[in-house]
């Protein structure tokens, strides 16, 4: 991974957020039996075969020496689910595992959580209606303009191509001058609450009751119906400014939906003048493979780029094991000499193969560091390393 501290090259210590590796199985090894097993096999059995990391949580007691003989605990923490997500529909799976010396003195303890979910390709095969969302809109001649746009990341208004009055639902004739001719504009996403419902019964497929509906009036005038995410439903308001939000719900069918306005969508984009990463690494395909071989990883996704596009992914991508080594290398480069206490790291975007990682760091306080890990897709990684003592 390209960390020379000199700890471990001639210090004698193994590097701590390389712990998971200890225990990773070798190529072809038989499986040892941990109490997640029959779970993932029960998943892999009803279609769930994809498999992607989304969180690690290191705990390190103190660094392990070369030549120490380690063992390690497994326990099944929990499952939820099924999800949508980016990925499809899913159900995460949560484990923890805890390592000890000969003196069977804990060293370090990990929780670490996957995303079990149905490849593109084998979709067919779930129990769930093939992995569709049930309530599925009618599209037409009128309104397929409207969907297409929504995919696209756009909200589309009808408009009359003679007179220029914008109307929604669609028709297929205007209002105002009766013209047959249309085209559409493309809204600015803003408006504010005109009236809204609170729906507590009946449930609805994936909706967590209640949840607030709402007409919308945009800014362009027109009005439109959505529900309310990211705000409780006793917060909403008439007149309340609101802004659009895309939520994928199956991997055809995207919903226009609203939030606050004073919610972040998505995070800012780094200023011109923010400090240059503390690292940056192109991720050539030796790079995503040879580092996950380097890891004891031996799936699939990150060294066969044809098994990795059948699960969903464009291309190979980095694992999770290499992306945790490289917040810590970030972490030692900040603060030399540190000594690390916890990593914690969320995965985001995927880090294909063929674009760059750039790892900024931001101290927080004495001894807490965020690392993020940004690629061509947004955030990769978001991490918080914790240290033992202010360094």
């Amino acid at each position: 991974l390209g960390d020379d501290d000199p700890l471990w090259l001639s210090g004698g210590h193994a590097p701590p957020a390389m712990i998971q590796v200890w225990s990773m199985l070798g190529l072809g090894a038989p499986k040892s039996g941990s109490g997640g097993d029959a779970v993932l096999r029960v998943l892999d059995e009803s279609g769930y075969t994809g498999v992607v990391a989304t969180n690690c949580e290191q705990v390190y007691d103190r660094y392990v020496r070369h030549g120490e003989r380690l063992h390690s605990t497994m326990r099944f923490d929990g499952i939820a689910g099924p999800k949508k997500t980016a990925m499809g529909e899913g159900y995460f799976v949560t484990w923890y595992q805890t390592w000890y010396d000969e003196n069977d003195s804990r060293v370090a303890e990990m929780l670490f959580r996957v995303l079990k979910f149905i490849p593109r390709g084998d979709r067919k095969r779930a129990s769930s209606n093939s992995g569709k969302y049930p309530l599925q809109p009618a599209i037409g001649p009128d309104t397929a303009f409207f969907w297409d746009g929504v995919k696209a990341g756009e909200l589309r208004i009808q408009r009359c191509a003679d007179c220029g009055a914008l109307r929604h639902p669609p028709g297929p004739m205007c209002p105002s001058c009766h013209s047959l001719k249309r085209d559409y504009t493309v809204a600015s996403g803003r408006g504010e609450v005109h009236s809204y419902v609170v729906h507590h019964h009946p449930p609805v497929p994936g909706r967590k009751l209640p949840f607030v509906v709402a007409v919308v009036e945009l800014e362009e005038g027109v009005r439109m119906v959505g529900n309310i995410n990211d705000c409780p439903s006793e917060e909403v308001h008439v007149g309340m400014p609101v802004k659009l939000t895309l939520e994928q719900m199956d991997e055809d069918l995207t919903l226009p939906q609203w939030a606050p306005l004073n919610t972040p969508a998505e995070p800012e984009p780094v200023a011109d003048e923010a400090p240059p990463p503390i690292l940056e690494i192109d991720l050539t395909p030796t790079f995503v493979i040879a580092t996950a071989l380097a890891t004891r990883d031996f799936t699939p996704v990150h060294h066969d780029t044809a098994l990795a596009r059948a699960q969903g992914s464009k291309d190979i991508f980095v694992n999770i094991l290499t992306s945790m080594g490289l917040v810590q290398r970030a972490a030692l480069a900040t603060v030399p000499g540190a000594v690390l206490e916890r990593i914690d790291v969320r995965l985001g975007a995927p880090a294909y193969a063929g674009d760059t990682l750039r790892l900024y760091t931001e101290r927080l306080d004495g001894t807490t560091l965020k690392v993020r890990g940004a690629v061509s897709l947004g955030d990769h990684v978001t991490a918080t390393v914790r240290f033992k003592e202010p360094a």
